[in-house]
């Protein structure tokens, strides 16, 4: 075999294990799952403090991405590093706050210094530690015990199963306090904002359609005005109503190609010889993600836009596009 080939089979082999290993590790996270797990949730949920997150090295990391779930999900968090805790950041634990612990071994020097002063303070210290005979898990209020075989690294040593058992253990708790509070789609769209995701939550076919002109026609319009309407209104679409405003059908661009591939005379045409009747239509209060969704599955570039059955407007594919949720 040849280096390259016996570097590509190390490669391989080395990726697939240690995905197996980390794998295995959370299928038996779930036995950590007891009775110390749910009295531990309803704890935090019962108490009006913070969640304070402290640990060190990679498990300081853990810990800051644990508190960003918390944060996002209804959980008021916050991370302290259990270096500079001894040092005067412990000042940040408020009379209330519950503070997690998170350390493989339980026995980290910083983290047997730390225990005693939250102690002092009257806090509630919860553990998450792979050793239940440790100092920290024999002195937390609630220990969760971490279950961690082998890291997945060659050499056992690098924190990789262990990190990943914490984070999924930290989401956990996250999602069982989501549930036990009730935490809506609504409620996350408030926490989240910002981006794609954000506006996948709470953008709605209302904030966008108003920006867009109103092309519309009667049945009876001539297809040269009809097509007038269209072009002016740049959309390259339009509505057509009946008398009453209700709405009769649409016509595209698609439409008009289709009528002049036929050789339908376009002095004696009206809208409603080459309209496509029953639109695919969407709810002005709708979100916008849905209107999207609408568009790709019909394969479809703009939407007519209905409030309360009343035709209002258009939505475009490139609305959505500009907003980023493409």
């Amino acid at each position: 075999m040849s280096n390259e080939n016996k570097d590509k089979h190390l490669i391989t082999t080395t990726a697939i294990k240690t995905i197996k290993i980390e794998a295995e590790t959370l299928q038996n996270l779930s036995n950590a799952i007891d009775d110390t797990f749910v009295d531990c949730v309803q704890h935090i949920y019962q108490e009006n403090g913070r969640l304070v997150v402290t640990g060190i090295g990679k498990s300081a990391i853990v810990a800051q991405k644990i508190v960003a779930t918390f944060n996002s999900t209804g959980t008021p968090s916050i991370f302290m590093h259990a270096a500079d805790a001894i040092h005067g950041d412990i000042g940040m634990i408020q009379t209330n706050d519950i503070v997690l612990c998170i350390s493989k071994s339980g026995e980290s020097p910083e983290i047997k210094v730390l225990v005693p002063l939250i102690k002092n303070l009257g806090n509630t210290i919860l553990s998450f530690s792979s050793n239940k005979e440790s100092y920290l898990a024999k002195r937390a209020d609630y220990s969760i015990y971490i279950p961690v075989a082998k890291e997945a690294d060659p050499n056992n040593l690098a924190p990789t199963a262990s990190a990943v058992a914490q984070m999924a253990m930290g989401d956990a708790l996250a999602t069982s306090l989501l549930s036990l509070r009730g935490f809506t789609t609504e409620d996350f769209a408030q926490f989240h904002p910002g981006g794609a995701l954000g506006k996948s939550l709470y953008l709605r076919v209302s904030d966008l359609y108003p920006n867009n002109e109103k092309p519309q026609v009667l049945e009876n319009t001539s297809l040269k005005d009809t097509i007038v309407e269209m072009t002016s209104k740049r959309l390259g679409v339009t509505a057509v109503l009946r008398e009453d405003q209700s709405m009769s059908g649409i016509i595209t661009d698609g439409d008009l190609r289709r009528m002049l591939e036929k050789g339908k005379d376009i002095n004696t045409s009206i809208a409603k010889d080459i309209m496509t009747p029953n639109p695919k239509h969407i709810e002005a209060g709708a979100l916008a993600v849905n209107a999207l969704q609408m568009m790709r599955s019909s394969s479809i570039t703009q939407l007519m836009v209905l409030d309360q059955g009343t035709y209002v407007g258009i939505i475009h594919l490139h609305d959505l596009i500009r907003e980023g949720l493409i």
